[in-house]
């Protein structure tokens, strides 16, 4: 997967940086918390406009996101809670992003590009849903074409170059159909099994 040769490629980039930080006493949940805040400030520069400069601190707080796992396994503080942490901040600011973008073109009164950061969004967040509910019934599910890091590699090229209709269309009609086969591969994977107690009532 994508995910996971970015990770390969830029861990000698961000082990030095994850030693340094864990010198100075920073935890692990910490610099997830803190991730989640530049992402805020990713969504204001973004609201206001300056697209090109917003693209380049996605790229920014996106590289500064793999700083919380990589600082855990060197401090050997890896924990469910913090996985579960990191995960639900994944989501609070990759929706926080596009909120910038959406009040942008709110503010521009575009509607169509509005109404694709939308659908952006719910794709986003269902294509990390399914995967949760997934592996939640033992199913592992990492198929698609478009996870986080092929998400946020769209929304940075679209942002340098400026070219945000196309970037949001792709955006919003891939990241649905990657939720969309994640649910056919679920259902390949253990098809129709017995209704739950929960689905009975």
């Amino acid at each position: 997967m994508i995910t996971q040769w970015v990770r390969k490629v830029t861990r000698w980039i961000v082990l030095p940086i994850a030693k340094v930080v864990g010198k100075l006493g920073v935890s692990p949940n910490l610099i997830t918390v803190i991730g989640f805040l530049l992402n805020i400030g990713v969504a204001y520069v973004l609201s206001c406009g300056h697209l090109r400069m917003g693209g380049v601190l996605v790229l920014a707080a996106a590289a500064f996101d793999g700083l919380d796992g990589t600082l855990a396994r060197e401090l050997k503080q890896s924990s469910r809670f913090g996985a579960f942490l990191d995960s639900v901040m994944d989501r609070f600011s990759e929706s926080t992003v596009y909120g910038g973008l959406l009040a942008f073109y709110i503010s521009e009164q575009n509607s169509e590009l509005a109404m694709l950061i939308y659908a952006a969004i719910i794709g986003s967040l269902l294509v990390s849903y399914a995967r949760a509910r997934a592996e939640g019934v033992g199913v592992e599910c990492k198929v698609g074409v478009m996870t986080r890091v092929e998400r946020v590699a769209v929304l940075v090229i679209g942002l340098l170059t400026e070219q945000m209709r196309i970037t949001l269309w792709v955006l919003a009609i891939l990241a649905n159909l990657t939720a969309v086969h994640r649910v056919v591969h679920v259902w390949r994977m253990i098809g129709e099994t017995a209704p739950s107690a929960a689905e009975q009532q």
